[in-house]
Formats: C-alpha cells, structure tokens, sequence
C-alpha cells in the first residue's frame, strides 16, 4: 500500500501449467493475501485462469512486450520493423475504441500474410486490453511484466555462477538472500508517482480498500 515492492513467495517446480499456478494462488491466499486488483502475465498457459479461479475479482492483463515479441517470431525480418509500428498503434491508442479500430486496421493490412499473428491478438485482445480502462500511470505500470523480468535476471546473474545445488531448499536460501539484498538496496523507495498512481487506486477500488483503512 505504500508502493514499494516485494516478493511474497519463492516457488520450483518442474513444469509450468494450471495446477502448478493454482498451487501458487492457493498458497498466497491461506497465508493471507485477501484481494489482488491487478494482476499482469505473461500468458503462461493456464496462470490467468488460476488468477481468476482464487481472486475472480481481480482485473488481468497480457503482458504486451511477450505479445509482441511472440508476434514478431512468424514473421519475416524485412517486415518486422513495419510490423512492430503496427503494433504499436494498437497498444499506444488513447482509448479502448481507438485502440479497437487500430487492431482492425492492423488485422487488414497483415492478415493475408501472417494470420497466425492476427488470430493471436484477436483471441488475447479482452486480457491485452485490460490496461486501456486505467488512468495513464496505472497503465504504465501494469501493461508489462519487465518489473519480474528485472528482479529475474538478477537472481540468474546469482545462480548461474554456482551450476549445482545440493536440492532445492539450498537454491531457495540462495535467491532468499539475493531477493533481501535486491529489496535493500533497490527497493526501500516507492514507484515513480507512487501518490499520483495510489490516488487513481483509491477511486477506482475504493469498496475493495475499505478493509484496509
């Protein structure tokens, strides 16, 4: 609430899938977590869903950086500098209406060649577009998820100096001290327009901060 960062849980698994991320929500929820507002993916198969099965109020977003960078795997590199200003239309419109009539446009100019592409943000478009209904810096802050991205590499920057653990529980003592010392050194401030950002929370879920007060 103060609008600092934090990592609430560490989790290894295997594979990633539904039941995996269910797994993850449920833990969150019985150690306290009563409400999420908004949460932002990655599209793992499966996450939103468990998002939703757990904390059904909460408003999820695609991350747009994956969906582009997914867009731009099918597609020729002589084009991808067109496509990518395309794209950009879509996700720099002011609205959600202008917003819509740029992916028809954008659907129009490449559906023909890369249909695969267009069916990808048609068929992801209500959880991509989940950011155009927020105030410019909430959108900022949620329409990507570079914020985990980040704090991920970090960890790797760790672990890949050490190739082999005796078994989980020593990897997660490792990224403990690595997250601590992250949270220390980069995170003791808020975000960036941390009470411009609050005040447009405040607004827009004030029945759901009501406990909090």
């Amino acid at each position: 609430m103060q609008g600092r960062k934090d990592v609430l849980g560490t989790y290894i698994e295997e594979t990633e899938g539904a039941r995996f991320w269910l797994g993850v929500l449920s833990d969150l929820q019985q150690r306290g977590v009563q409400d999420i507002l908004i949460s932002c993916t990655d599209n793992l198969k499966g996450f939103p869903e468990a998002i939703e099965a757990i904390y059904p109020r909460t408003d999820v977003q695609g991350c747009i950086v994956h969906q582009v960078r997914n867009s731009m795997r099918h597609v020729s590199y002589k084009e991808i500098k067109e496509l990518v200003a395309s794209m950009r239309t879509i996700y720099k419109a002011p609205n959600m209406q202008e917003a819509e009539a740029a992916l028809e446009t954008f659907a129009i100019g490449w559906e023909k060649r890369y249909p695969r592409v267009v069916e990808s943000w048609r068929s992801n478009w209500p959880r991509l577009s989940s950011f155009l209904r927020y105030p410019e810096p909430i959108r900022r802050m949620m329409y990507t998820t570079n914020i985990i991205e980040g704090y991920h590499a970090q960890l790797r920057k760790v672990t890949k100096t050490k190739r082999v653990f005796d078994g989980d529980k020593a990897l997660l003592k490792l990224l403990y001290l690595v997250q601590q010392r992250i949270a220390n050194e980069q995170w003791a401030n808020p975000l960036l327009n941390w009470r411009t950002i609050y005040l447009s929370i405040e607004i827009l879920f004030k029945d759901r901060l009501t406990h909090l007060d």
